[in-house]
């Protein structure tokens, strides 16, 4: 009697992911990592691993103190396995930043593309702020630029590259139609778009220094400064 060929079922889909490097969110297809070798996705996973390590080394000793090969040892791979995947440990840096906030960078930059009042993108905007940056450890990739960035300027360099050069010009667009709409009393947030990120810099500074004493609740700072730039909500 001839034998019928075994079918394929999920459990023969590669190995699960090791959960090393799960304090980096990355961004990701989960149908293309289904479909990527096994050589891939371990390259992946190390790669994964190595920048969470970084992140940790750099928040915990700054900039100029971390050295490869803590960050290698914190990896658990050997120090010439980070130069696989980066040059040096500026471009590391580097690699962390468009890492970790791409995700969040793009979605600021395609605000502008949202046909709605600008308070409604704003306040979109804010909230995912609260949930993806304060909520998670992308906070410490900024309080890293903060605190190195003026004894480093091509850590600040790189920042600005990669969040800033994209992030800026996006909420100028959003304000300039909102004030030709004449949803903003005046023009000061489209000549100075920094100021709608102001109170989310404050309480990053402030919580760093002081949260342990009066912690700033961060959603509600940011939705009393939209209430200051658009003006309260009517009650309904």
């Amino acid at each position: 009697m001839a034998r019928t060929a075994p079918s394929k079922t999920a459990s023969q889909t590669p190995a699960r992911r090791r959960g090393k490097a799960t304090s980096v969110p990355l961004a990701g297809d989960l149908a293309q990592a289904e479909r990527v070798s096994p050589r891939a996705e371990r390259q992946a996973q190390r790669r994964e691993a190595i920048l969470a390590a970084a992140l940790d080394e750099f928040s915990a000793r700054g900039f100029a103190a971390t050295r490869l090969d803590d960050v290698a040892k914190r990896a658990d791979v050997a120090k010439g396995t980070i130069y696989l995947y980066f040059r040096d440990k500026e471009s590391l840096f580097q690699d962390l930043v468009r890492t970790m906030l791409s995700p969040v960078v793009s979605r600021v930059a395609g605000a502008p593309m949202i046909d709605l009042p600008a308070r409604m993108v704003v306040e979109g905007i804010a909230d995912m702020f609260v949930r993806e940056v304060f909520g998670t450890r992308r906070q410490d990739v900024i309080r890293l630029i903060i605190t190195e960035g003026q004894r480093f300027p091509k850590l600040a360099e790189i920042y600005y590259n990669e969040v800033i050069s994209r992030v800026v010009p996006a909420i100028r667009a959003l304000m300039t139609r909102a004030v030709a709409r004449g949803e903003l009393p005046n023009d000061a947030l489209a000549r100075f778009p920094q100021l709608l990120a102001a109170p989310a810099m404050v309480a990053l500074m402030w919580n760093g220094l002081f949260g342990r004493f009066d912690k700033i609740d961060v959603r509600e700072i940011l939705q009393a400064h939209i209430d200051m730039l658009f003006g309260e909500r009517k009650a309904s």
